[in-house]
C-alpha cells in the first residue's frame, strides 16, 4: 500500500471519528441540562403569604391570593428574617429552615412547577409571626392615641382639607383633617371592612357619608389634625323584611323598605349576628318616641341627603379595621347618650350572638353592610333581628340615628406587614 493510500485512509479515519464525536456532543448538549441552546432557564417566581404547616422538606405558604403552595427548600437557599417595619435588607438576620414557624409571613423566590403547586426555593425573606403581631399592638396603641374617627362632611380638593363629624360629649363636633403629600390614603375594598383588603385610595375618593378614620397629630383643641395616614369606605344601612334565605350559600334577601327594591345579603365569618328581645325593642322603641319632641336626637348622623348608600355606622368594632382613638360612644345608663338616641353598639355588646338558622322569612331586620357592588349583593357587617317595634315606631329619624352615629372602629390595628414586598 502507498504511503498516498496511507495517508487517505487516515484522514478518512479521522473524520469519521470528528462525526462520531459530534453526534455524541449533540446527544449530550440534548439529556444534560445546563448544555445547547435547546434548555430554556426557568424564570424566577415570587410569592407572598403565611405558614400554614411545616414539612421536613420545607413549609406550605398560603399565598395572598388564597392559594396554596408547597414551599421545597435546596440545600443551598438563603434565608433572611428581617422585622416587618424593615424596607430593605440592611438589618437582615440569616436563619435556618427550623427558625421558620407557623403564622410567619414570608416572601419566597425560586423555581416553580409546570402545576404551579410546588416551588424549589432559593430564597426566602421571612417576619416572625411574635414580631409582627408585637408591631400590630403598637400600631393600635398609636392609632387609639393619635386617632380620630367620624362620619365625612365635606372635602375640599383644593385645599387637601376632610371635614369630619366626630362624636363628643353632649353632641358632635367638627373636625378639619389637613392631607398633605405624605399622607398615606386608604380606601377599604367595596366588599370588605378588613384593613388588610384595603386598597391604596386617593382624596378625591372620599365622599360626604363616608366613614373616616385618621391617624397623625391634633393641634390644642382638637378642632384641626394633621393626617400620617386615613382610611375610609361607604357602608350601608338596610332596614327591611327577609323575603328569602339560602343556608347553602349563607345569604338572605331582604327587601328594603325605603327602595321597596330586594337586596341580597352575604354572610362572611366576620359578620356579626344579634337578636333583640321583644322587651328589649318595645323599651329602644319607647325611647325613640321620646326624642321626637325636641327634633331627632343629637347622635353625629350624616349631613342630609346621603341616603341608606353612605353613612352607616358598623355597630360592633369590625374585624381588621383600625383601632378607635377618638372619645368613647354612648356613656349613659343601658346605652343611652345623654339626650339621644340608644348606642346600638353597648346594646349589641350584651346580646348573645345569633346564626343564620334563627332567621326566618317574614323577619324584620336591620343590617350595616359593605357597599358592596351593583351585581354582587352586600356583605353583613352586623345584623339585628327582633326589632319589629323599632321599624314601626314613628320616630323614624331616631331610629335612623341608632345607626348613622359616627363609627366606632376597632379591632385589629393596620399591620406593617408590607415591608417585605
Amino acid at each position: 500500500m502507498s504511503k498516498r493510500t496511507c495517508r487517505r485512509l487516515a484522514e478518512a479515519d479521522a473524520r469519521r471519528m470528528m462525526i462520531s464525536l459530534g453526534i455524541g456532543l449533540l446527544v449530550l448538549s440534548l439529556v444534560v441540562p445546563g448544555r445547547g441552546q435547546s434548555q430554556t432557564p426557568s424564570p424566577i417566581y415570587k410569592q407572598m403569604g403565611a405558614v400554614v404547616s411545616i414539612e421536613p422538606t420545607g413549609f406550605t405558604l398560603q399565598t395572598d391570593s388564597g392559594k396554596r403552595l408547597t414551599v421545597l427548600l435546596s440545600d443551598n437557599v438563603t434565608l433572611v428574617r428581617v422585622a416587618p417595619n424593615e424596607k430593605d435588607l440592611k438589618n437582615a438576620t440569616k436563619i435556618k429552615a427550623a427558625d421558620i414557624s407557623m403564622g410567619d409571613r414570608i416572601l419566597v423566590r425560586g423555581h416553580i412547577s409546570d402545576d404551579q403547586k410546588t416551588l424549589l426555593a432559593t430564597a426566602a425573606i421571612v417576619m416572625s409571626k411574635a414580631d409582627i403581631t408585637r408591631k400590630q399592638e403598637a400600631e393600635r396603641a398609636d392609632w387609639q392615641r393619635r386617632g380620630v374617627g367620624g362620619l365625612v362632611s365635606s372635602v375640599d380638593p383644593a385645599t387637601s382639607t376632610i371635614t369630619i363629624s366626630t362624636a363628643a360629649a353632649g353632641g358632635t363636633k367638627k373636625v378639619v383633617i389637613h392631607v398633605t403629600k405624605d399622607t398615606v390614603v386608604r380606601r377599604y375594598a367595596p366588599d370588605s371592612v378588613k384593613f388588610d383588603d384595603a386598597k391604596p385610595g386617593t382624596l378625591e375618593e372620599i365622599k360626604p357619608g363616608d366613614q373616616l378614620r385618621a391617624r397623625g397629630t391634633r393641634n390644642e383643641d382638637g378642632s384641626e389634625f394633621t393626617a400620617e395616614g386615613i382610611v375610609s369606605g361607604s357602608f350601608r344601612n338596610i332596614a327591611g323584611t327577609i323575603s328569602s334565605i339560602d343556608a347553602s350559600q349563607n345569604t338572605i334577601s331582604v327587601t328594603d323598605l325605603k327602595t321597596k327594591k330586594p337586596v341580597m345579603v352575604k354572610f362572611s365569618p366576620d359578620s356579626q349576628l344579634r337578636k333583640l328581645p321583644p322587651m328589649m325593642a318595645q323599651m329602644i322603641a319607647t325611647r325613640l318616641k321620646g326624642g321626637e319632641g325636641g327634633g331627632p336626637p343629637s347622635s353625629g348622623g350624616p349631613p342630609s341627603g346621603t341616603g341608606s348608600g353612605g353613612g352607616a355606622r358598623p355597630a360592633a368594632p369590625p374585624a381588621g379595621a383600625p383601632p378607635a382613638g377618638g372619645p368613647p360612644m354612648g356613656g349613659g345608663p343601658g346605652g343611652q347618650r345623654p339626650g339621644g338616641a340608644p348606642d346600638l353598639q353597648r346594646i349589641l355588646a350584651r346580646m348573645p350572638p345569633a346564626t343564620l338558622a334563627d332567621l326566618q322569612k317574614g323577619d324584620a331586620v336591620m343590617i350595616v353592610a359593605t357597599e358592596g357592588t351593583a351585581s354582587g349583593g352586600v356583605t353583613a357587617i352586623t345584623l339585628l333581628s327582633g326589632v319589629e317595634a323599632i321599624l314601626t315606631s314613628s320616630a323614624s329619624s331616631a331610629s335612623q340615628a341608632m345607626f348613622m352615629s359616627p363609627w366606632n372602629l376597632g379591632g385589629g390595628a393596620p399591620g406593617g406587614e408590607e415591608s417585605a414586598q
